[in-house]
Parts: structure tokens; sequence; C-alpha cells
């Protein structure tokens, strides 16, 4: 424990704290001697980085409550299924610093429930590099994140109908289990088709100004 302490840059007593709030999992024992290993040191150092970014200790203990409650990220990235997403790996710290005072425990449950996150080891796995930058993004021009992930819930319903209509159309066309020209082919429609219904809504919108 002492080593640790050192090691971590933390006297013995507030480890000892740690320990009894549950932020770091117990030690493994052999006989009367504890033995610590990397990713406690690793779990240390998040949560000092998470409370000089203004984090309590509550909450600290909540998000790995979240995390340690999540899917794997086998599941989470389908083990081996197809796709054209890159994924993300991250530290508890490095989600905070796209996030700031947005990652609550009740906004990374739904994260997780959702699939957009998932855990491997001590690290935080982000589903997709283009959904967390564009998340990001949103919350920097002032869009609260649980609104971001709610509207992420009903864009994932229409898009799941969308491939849904995709995959048919095609698969009565072509003998391939996934037809080469699937992919590139429904994202031109729908970059297209979602452009225009911008278009279309916004001059819904100037026309009350403009009579």
């Amino acid at each position: 424990m002492e080593e640790l302490a050192r090691e971590a840059g933390i006297p013995v007593r507030t480890l000892r704290f740690y320990r009894e709030r549950g932020l770091i999992s117990p030690p493994r024992r052999e006989g009367r001697i504890a033995w610590y290993d990397d990713h406690h040191l690793a779990r240390l150092r998040t949560i000092t980085g998470l409370l000089e970014r203004g984090h309590t200790l509550t909450g600290i203990a909540d998000l790995a409550r979240t995390f340690e409650s999540g899917r794997d990220v086998a599941e989470v990235l389908g083990l081996g299924e197809p796709t054209e997403e890159v994924p993300v790996r991250l530290t508890p710290e490095q989600l905070a610093d796209y996030f700031e005072d947005e990652s609550t425990p009740e906004n990374l449950a739904t994260a997780l429930e959702l699939g957009y996150l998932g855990t491997d080891g001590e690290e935080i796995v982000h589903i997709s590099r283009r959904l967390l930058e564009v998340s990001a993004e949103l919350v920097r021009e002032g869009v609260p994140l649980a609104t971001v992930l709610a509207t992420g819930r009903r864009v994932r319903e229409h898009a799941e109908a969308l491939a849904d209509l995709f995959v048919t159309v095609l698969r009565e066309h072509s003998a391939e289990a996934e037809p080469p020209q699937l992919r590139p082919l429904a994202r031109a429609v729908m970059d297209a088709e979602l452009s225009m219904a911008l278009d279309r809504r916004l001059r819904r919108e100037q026309q009350p100004e403009e009579a």
C-alpha cells in the first residue's frame, strides 16, 4: 500500500479512504502480503485527474459503478461484425475532457445502454469516432448531452428502418449476402435526401418572415 501511494503521489491515508469508498478494487492477497498492480495505479491517477477537473468523489464513485456495470467492448462492437466505424479508446479523464461537466453518471449510463460506450479493462471504448466528435461538437454548441443522447435514440429508430429498407431492396436483386454497393449507395441516397429535407425545412421557417 505504501509503494502504491508513493507511485500515485498521494498519502497512504487517502489511499485507505479510496479503498473504503470502493473507488479502487481490493488487492490480490498472498498470505499476509497485499499486491497492487498497474490497474490500481491507473485508477488512482484517473481519480486524481477527475478531481482536478472539478468532479467530486461521490460523482467519481458513481462513474466507476456505471462503467463497472457496463457492457464489454466485444458486445458493444459486435465482435467481428462488419462496420465502417472506427472505435476510440479513452480514459475516464479523456472522456471528461470531451464533455466536461456533462459527463454525469446518468448520461454515461444512457450512453452504455445505447451501446455508444463499452469497457475494456481500465479503458472506455466509444463505438464510433465520428459520433463521439459530433456529440462533443453539439455539446460545445450548447446542446445538453442528455438531449444529444435522446436525439440519438430517435435517430437510431429511423436509421434501423432505413437499413431494413435498403437491405431488403438490394438483396431482392443480388445473390450476395451483403451486396458491395449497399453501403455507398445507401449513404449517397440518405445524404442527398437529408440535405434536401433540411433545405425544405429551413425554407418553411423563412416563409412567414418574408410574408
